[in-house]
């Protein structure tokens, strides 16, 4: 009897009704990113709606002055004007909506408690950091590529109508635009200084997040503030504050015309140079430990 027992329980068929279902890592880290779309819904709708409003104002002050303006040169560099303001105004809301994200990803729910929730289900502490960092360094880079291409592709498209409604030929506007080469260094930015440059800075704040039990925003900042403030006082150097001030730059090694427009046709990309650089990888490797950190510290700490 218990040979007959035994040989069922052999069988794969019953192996396989008592094993646990295994899912892949993968799997588990596409439904954490799509948990984390769903919960933080500023993450599109911010960028999104700033979108709007540039289109919103492109169509009433721009193109009213294009209409008001006699001279047809004039008319089509009024046109002319808006498209790199476009795409850094919807830049700096995507760095802004992270900076907001990373520092409420971890800490928000340990407020609310949901983390008894998450933790209960089979995804580890390193799939659900990883996949909160995915936000800033993969999600909204990309999100803000497409927007930027479609806003910038419909106001040129509203721009070529006014042209055409003026007599005026719609080729100049589109060559002098270039936006297939305009779209292929913004994403170049954006890889190279949103996700890649920018990385330490997301690595902070989501280990922030992880630690903080109030006030998150004032602990990422202050900790920052007091080391610059006693190395200047003891030693009266500003290496720390140097430090932090070329994170924030965006990465000079990208380009080699540190301070120009990242869409400007006149900027040559270095991404050799880039590549290379001892601050890239120095802020890889930070990154890597501020987010050892975070998975550490969400393992070890409930809710607040």
């Amino acid at each position: 009897m218990n040979t007959q027992s035994n040989a069922i329980l052999d069988t794969p068929g019953a192996a396989q009704g008592f094993a646990p279902a295994v899912i892949p890592e993968s799997r588990l880290m596409y439904w954490s990113v799509v948990r984390e779309l769903w919960e933080s819904r500023s993450i599109y709708i911010a960028p999104l709606a700033v979108a709007a409003l540039i289109l919103l104002g492109f169509l009433i002050a721009t193109i009213g002055r294009a209409l008001s303006e006699a001279n047809l040169a004039q008319r089509r560099a009024v046109l002319e004007e808006p498209y790199s303001f476009a795409a850094l105004l919807i830049m700096a809301t995507t760095f802004i909506v992270s900076v907001f994200y990373c520092l409420d990803a971890l800490h928000g729910e340990r407020r609310d408690r949901s983390i008894l929730f998450w933790k209960s289900l089979p995804v580890s502490d390193l799939t659900t950091v990883l996949a909160k960092a995915a936000i800033p360094l993969v999600v909204l880079p990309l999100l803000t590529f497409a927007i930027t291409v479609v806003t910038q592709w419909i106001m040129a498209l509203v721009s070529s109508a006014v042209l055409l409604e003026s007599g005026l030929g719609v080729a100049p506007l589109w060559t002098r635009l270039s936006l297939s080469q305009t779209w292929l260094m913004l994403l170049y930015h954006l890889v190279t200084v949103h996700a890649l440059w920018y990385a330490p800075i997301y690595g902070w704040l989501l280990l922030v997040s992880a630690w903080a039990r109030r006030a998150a925003f004032l602990w990422a900042g202050l900790p920052l503030l007091a080391i610059a403030l006693v190395e200047k006082i003891a030693f009266n150097t500003t290496h720390f504050a140097a430090i932090l001030g070329n994170r924030m730059s965006g990465g000079a090694e990208a380009v080699t015309m540190p301070g120009s427009s990242p869409m400007d046709p006149m900027t040559h990309l270095t991404p050799g140079h880039f590549l290379t650089s001892p601050g890239l990888w120095i802020g890889l490797a930070t990154t890597a430990g501020f987010l050892a950190g975070a998975v550490r510290l969400r393992r070890s700490q409930g809710s607040i």
